[in-house]
């Protein structure tokens, strides 16, 4: 049944009845789907269209009519605000099938592949506090809740946390995230305080003027801890301020830094961070291995899981000492530099130079001799005046954004043909698409998903495609 709420549409008694690889319910609605958040199958509710499609309707929860028998409460206060941990009213065994569902239905749907060879979905051990990296957005206009129209102080309008989703000027101020270790929430409350005490002014995301930005704050799990306060601009006794009170309150802090970044965005392409106090990196150990992680380094953002995720890789692998390995998009070069101890060669390519060079320099400290990283686009460098010079592949590593692999690189693996082809995946879709592509000379042997990221959507999955006879 529906009707009309002033120019509204409300649909009521709508029971949910799955979940979508992009995180929202699903019901259906004559005869076209209804993506509903933060709700779990089961439940029965009341809702209002906010968007409409030829294909499907989006809308959100009035009413609750009858909550599903395996919702649970939040742990979390901002549940429903935030865009971060959107299955929280999920049971974590739920969590896991519905994203082990998820990889099945995008390899069924997307790649026509039949899939009977999937092993169960590897959870994570730890299901909070899991991150070793967060970024808190500062603003001096932060979302407001019912009832706080009115607020007797100009700083009582500044916040620090995370953004609203899909909206790029509006931030909700954190009480407690549960995502990194303490000190993470002490160091972001701290700064707050202690700028709104000194008014020194959080930025205005629209008018772009005020101070400080964001504060990202990185761990280790031997609790080395790395802090970058961004700034707006130059303001010598504004910075100094801060960065001496941080650096007094949290001796724990390994790594201080600042960054100026006047840009338009909060990304830190281009920009510098300074060294105020410590040592310039942290290092995480990882299954023997040092890694080396600077403000910039892009690293995976769950220590413990990735050692879970990059063993299973190298078990996938199957090497036995005699192979020629390619890590295609190799970030920093962790897969290829776990893999380097029982391959003979390890060749590494990535996009972004910084990542190179963290990659070289990894080598560098765990004295790994055979695995050399190039910089530049895979589509350009993987070329057969490359391989000869390289050698063939035996083995190829794939681990490539979102947006999967290149056309180009796929014609290129399929005049190629290793034995073996690796290929993990942060988007089952793409990773579907891609396979599909390569059907005609690759059978999937083996599927692996591994959770990364509790209470969210988001599924990293392993794929061993083995060369057809």
């Amino acid at each position: 049944m529906s009707k009309k709420n002033k120019t509204r549409q409300i649909l009521e008694n709508i029971e949910i009845i799955d979940i979508a690889a992009e995180g929202k319910a699903i019901a259906r609605v004559s005869n076209k789907v209804l993506f509903v958040p933060f709700v779990v199958p089961g439940d029965i509710v009341d809702v209002v269209v906010t968007k409409k499609n030829k294909n499907y309707l989006e809308a959100k929860v009035v009413n609750f009519k009858k909550k599903s028998d395996f919702r649970i409460e939040p742990f979390c206060s901002h549940f429903g605000v935030c865009g971060g941990c959107k299955w929280q009213n999920l049971p974590y065994e739920k969590q896991l099938f519905y994203k082990q569902k998820q990889v099945t239905d995008q390899f069924e749907r997307i790649g026509k592949i039949r899939v009977n060879k999937t092993f169960s979905i590897i959870g994570s051990h730890e299901i909070t506090k899991y991150r070793n990296k967060l970024e808190f957005t500062f603003t001096n206009k932060r979302w407001l809740y019912e009832g706080e129209e009115e607020l007797p102080n100009p700083t009582d309008y500044w916040g620090a946390g995370f953004h609203i989703p899909s909206r790029f000027d509006k931030v909700f101020n954190v009480d407690i995230c549960y995502l990194q270790n303490e000190p993470s929430n002490e160091i972001r409350k701290s700064v707050a305080e202690f700028c709104k005490q000194n008014l020194i002014p959080f930025f205005d995301l629209r008018a772009h003027e005020g101070y400080v930005r964001n504060v990202i704050i990185r761990n280790t799990l031997d609790e080395q801890v790395m802090v970058v306060i961004c700034l707006f601009c130059e303001n010598n006794i504004w910075q100094e301020k801060i960065l001496s009170h941080i650096s007094e309150k949290f001796p724990k802090i390994t790594s201080l830094y600042f960054a100026i970044n006047p840009k338009h965005n909060d990304s830190l392409d281009g920009i510098s961070p300074i060294l105020y106090k410590g040592a310039g990196y942290l290092i995480e150990n990882l299954n023997g291995l040092k890694f080396k992680i600077s403000p910039k380094s892009f690293f995976q953002t769950n220590s413990k899981q990735a050692c879970v995720l990059y063993n299973k890789v190298l078990e996938f692998s199957g090497l036995t000492g005699n192979e020629i390995v390619y890590d295609l998009y190799s970030g920093t070069g962790t897969i290829g530099l776990f893999l380097s101890k029982q391959a003979k060669k390890v060749i590494g390519i990535e996009f972004v130079e910084d990542a190179v060079n963290d990659a070289r320099e990894n080598a560098i400290l765990n004295e790994i001799t055979n695995a050399t990283f190039f910089a530049g686009d895979v589509k350009e460098i993987l070329s057969q005046t490359f391989i000869q010079q390289n050698g063939k592949p035996d083995v190829i590593i794939i681990d490539p954004p979102r947006s999967g692999i290149h056309k180009e690189v796929i014609e290129t693996i399929l005049k190629i043909l290793p034995p073996k082809i690796v290929y993990v995946s942060c988007n089952p879709a793409t990773q579907a698409r891609d396979i599909q592509m390569m059907s005609e000379f690759y059978n999937v042997s083996l599927i692996q998903p591994v959770d990364m990221f509790p209470h969210t959507q988001h599924v990293e999955n392993i794929t061993l495609l083995i060369l057809k006879k």
